[in-house]
């Protein structure tokens, strides 16, 4: 090579060079033509190779991200709290937990997620993009029958006066004394706290969904995942019909709310549904189906209850929506979306002017039956909400949740204002106590039903003895008894002691 090149800068014996050499510059020898041919002598044109030394390959571009990344990662501030680190990955739309992840996994991988999403979060902050929350709370209301019309004007005039009744009631009770009053809690009190068990029962072949008391309260119905539901004597716990018709597990049972009481035996006395999307009425005079009420298939009905009229049965569909439907023409009036995901239990207000529905989406909302609008949105809990009741006294309302909480509600105020830490497994049953309201029993699969007094829900009473997860409970009429139903098999009487 000649000494006098100055492109190329070369090292006899070690094959090191450095710089480019332009292939049009310098006479191609036989030595340089075999060092380019080994690929020891990069020869490119001098602008080609000034070029490719000015822009970093994609290795290095990803390189570069990856150190990026990092120096995100270790500047996002993640809270120590880890219910709070569960709220924020509930409101990015992440599983809150993942098999086998404690709080230290789950707070990395909030952050790692945060450093990645950075941007559209900042984004909805800003209102650039709507938030995933505000997707799932939208309501959707469908054009209705022409019978819808007329069912919100006999629930409004059967909703208001009974409002007015007891409101009236309520301004004479403020006149009572307080002494008074809380001489005749304390007596409540004192009764609810010697409430042991009276009877226990082998109920079916497989476990008991629900159970419930009769309007009289001489009658327990119960529903199995046989398909089987059973009426029994109180308290004699002896069984007086079996009701078959249903193919699939019969989930839940409900009395009309005059049967036995002023009701025709021969006529819709009992409402029960199944997983296969049957809902059956049946009478107390037969064991054969009265009524076959169509149109849930193929999804799961969870939950049937009738409305306070007797006229209405709402029901809880899989489908995302619950229905209403008129029971003297068989037909449904109202089919209500507005959960995210299945619709799991329903409850009306004593009025018949309110029902609150519970979610697997873990919200509940409140409808208005007389204009069919959301007039309140229950948002808290952490996971599916279960059960739902409203309680007597008209602006209370009980949410029971598979976090193991129940909620209380002010439907004045439209918030939540307790939390009670119930259960150590998910709560299947809050029922409050129908007469005054002045306290509430929840049952759980941890095994055990609880009493909690209203309003400062301090726990009564634990009703222990089930040897499996309790899957309903239920007050009588007259505070005598409680039911409860397992899923081992059996349904449990229990009653205060004299």
């Amino acid at each position: 090579m000649d000494s006098d090149d100055d492109e190329v800068t070369y090292k006899r014996g070690t094959g090191i060079h450095y710089g480019a050499i332009n292939p049009e510059d310098i006479e191609q020898k036989d030595s340089v033509k075999a060092g380019i041919a080994s690929g020891n002598i990069n020869a490119l044109p001098v602008k080609a190779a000034t070029e490719a030394s000015a822009e970093p390959n994609q290795s290095q571009k990803e390189l570069l991200a990856q150190f990026e990344r990092r120096k995100q990662i270790r500047q996002i501030v993640v809270s120590t709290d880890d219910s709070e680190v569960k709220a924020q990955l509930r409101e990015i739309g992440e599983p809150i937990c993942l098999f086998g992840e404690g709080p230290a996994e789950r707070r990395e991988r909030l952050r790692q997620l945060l450093a990645t999403h950075g941007e559209d979060i900042i984004k909805r902050k800003k209102g650039d993009i709507p938030e995933k929350k505000e997707q799932e709370n939208i309501t959707w209301y469908h054009e209705g029958p022409v019978e819808l019309k007329a069912a919100r004007l006999l629930i409004a005039e059967y909703s208001l006066p009974r409002a007015k009744e007891r409101l009236d009631a309520a301004r004479v009770e403020s006149n009572v004394s307080e002494k008074i009053r809380n001489a005749r809690t304390q007596e409540l009190y004192k009764k609810v706290r010697s409430t042991n068990i009276e009877c226990s029962q082998i109920g079916d072949s497989r476990p008991i969904s629900s159970c419930c008391f009769s309007p009289n309260a001489k009658y327990i119905a119960t529903s199995s995942w046989s398909g089987l539901c059973k009426l029994w004597s109180v308290p004699s716990c002896e069984n007086v019909r079996v009701l078959r018709g249903h193919e699939g597990q019969a989930g839940y049972i409900a009395f009309h709310p005059r049967s036995t009481i002023d009701l025709s035996e021969s006529v819709c006395n009992l409402a029960s549904c199944a997983s296969d999307g049957s809902v059956k009425l049946w009478s107390l005079d037969s064991e054969d189906v009265l009524v076959d009420i169509e149109g849930h298939a193929p999804y799961r009905v969870s939950k049937v209850q009738f409305h306070p009229s007797g006229r209405f049965l709402g029901t809880c569909c899989y489908d995302r929506s619950w229905r209403l439907w008129d029971l003297e023409v068989h037909k449904e009036v109202l089919h209500q979306e507005g959960h995210s995901r299945e619709v799991y239990c329903i409850a009306f207000h004593t009025d018949g002017s309110l029902a609150a529905t519970g979610g697997l989406d873990a919200y509940g909302r409140v409808w208005d039956l007389r204009t069919g609008r959301c007039v309140m949105f229950m948002e808290g809990h952490h996971k599916s909400v279960l059960s739902i009741d409203l309680n007597s006294d008209g602006w209370h309302a009980a949410t029971g949740s598979e976090d193991n909480s129940v909620k209380i509600w002010d439907l004045r105020q439209r918030r939540c204002i307790y939390t009670v830490p119930a259960h150590t497994n998910l709560v299947s049953t809050v029922h409050f106590e129908r007469d005054n309201g002045r306290y509430l029993l929840t049952a759980s699969y941890d095994g055990t039903c609880k009493i909690w007094t209203h309003p400062t829900w301090t726990p009564l009473k634990t009703l222990e003895g089930h040897e499996g997860k309790v899957m309903c409970a239920n007050i009588s009429p007259g505070e005598e008894y409680i039911v409860s139903a397992s899923y081992d098999r059996t349904f449990k009487l229990w009653t205060p002691q004299s």
